[in-house]
């Protein structure tokens, strides 16, 4: 099993910055990818960035290109998603997941592609 625990989520004005955390404990796998997403009051998860933990190539929604970062610390097991000039569309709960095999960018963009999700953090954005 995996345990994921996600931190940082909180209230902040528009135009402003947070960065969330997520420490990941318990299996290890050769090739995973760590991704973030986010899901809004009535709307579907949706896809925010991804990182593979090997390589560190990185993958972002056209919505937040730009302005985020997703980066990690492999010797903490932690994959951080840096979020400046937040808006209010943002606001969301944002989840962290692992994908065990990373096969594609195009997979790590899905969310049947991950297996182990955390609890979620929230993050709103005043106007």
């Amino acid at each position: 099993q995996v345990q994921l625990v996600e931190s940082g989520g909180g209230l902040v004005q528009a135009g402003g910055s947070l960065r969330l955390s997520c420490a990941a404990s318990g299996r290890t796998f050769s090739s995973p990818a760590m991704g973030w997403f986010r899901q809004a009051p009535g709307k579907e998860r949706e896809f925010v960035a991804a990182i593979r933990w090997s390589g560190g190539s990185t993958y972002y929604a056209d919505s937040v290109k730009g302005r985020f970062t997703i980066s990690r610390d492999n010797a903490k097991n932690t994959v951080y998603l840096q979020m400046n000039s937040l808006k209010s569309e943002d606001t969301a709960i944002y989840y962290c997941a692992v994908d065990p095999v990373a096969t594609s960018a195009q997979n790590m963009r899905l969310r049947r592609a991950y297996d182990y999700w955390g609890q979620g953090t929230q993050v709103t954005v005043s106007s």
